[in-house]
């Protein structure tokens, strides 16, 4: 999943960013309202995680301007304030769930888990592209009864590539879609990434898959 995280506090912001990505999870990880409402504004996210208290912009607003624009995915709001009349405020203005810290990982990979459901790409915890079955919650690929298991980018530009099979992905499509925002991959980061993804499809008699289109970017096909 691509997931916004909006988290003032470094100090919880990181940890958090960490245990999302090991999960296979392509993170956007911010600190304030502003560069968060930027964001929704330039991209699209499966899944949104907002603390309520934030420099300029509260989680909570940034929750009642994305349902107002129409926006219908999943949000998750993070915050300190733990009465039942603020819970209330969190919801109302849009929210999904509602988490009081501190955060105890093992329920926050859960809510995640169980808000992912709900996304309009949620197709189960397993993809599938003919043969080909990627496991989303083990990031590990099997065909014929035989895994291999990822990296989380190796998982993350697998799942990039079931999601949009037989279609032509470009170079800057992909590292929009595995790389966070903020980042800078090297020249070569897409090339080497897809050869280590190959590398590992060989382990289920699948590299051939990933096709090079010249001058354009990759496409990924089952083999006839």
């Amino acid at each position: 999943m691509k997931i916004l995280l909006v988290e003032d506090d470094t100090k919880q912001l990181m940890p958090l960013q960490t245990v999302l990505s090991r999960a296979g999870h392509n993170v956007d990880g911010v600190r304030d309202g502003k560069t968060a409402q930027w964001l929704l504004s330039e991209k699209e996210y499966d899944l949104l995680i907002l603390d309520w208290m934030l420099p300029y912009i509260s989680g909570v607003s940034l929750c009642q301007q994305y349902r107002a624009a129409g926006k219908a995915t999943p949000v998750l709001i993070i915050t300190a304030k733990d009465t039942t009349p603020d819970k209330v405020v969190g919801l109302d203005a849009g929210a999904d769930d509602y988490l009081v810290k501190p955060i105890d990982v093992t329920e926050f990979m859960a809510r995640v888990r169980a808000l992912r459901r709900r996304s309009p790409l949620w197709r189960g915890d397993i993809l599938r592209l003919a043969d080909l079955q990627l496991h989303l919650d083990s990031l590990t690929v099997e065909r014929h009864g035989t895994v291999a298991r990822l990296s989380s980018r190796e998982f993350q530009l697998l799942e990039y590539f079931m999601r949009h099979p037989r279609q032509v992905l470009t170079r800057n499509q992909i590292e929009h879609a595995v790389w966070e925002w903020g980042t800078e991959p090297e020249s070569n980061a897409i090339t080497v990434l897809v050869r280590k993804l190959r590398q590992r499809l060989q382990e289920v008699e699948a590299a051939s898959w990933i096709g090079s289109v010249y001058g354009m970017g990759y496409r990924l096909s089952p083999s006839e």
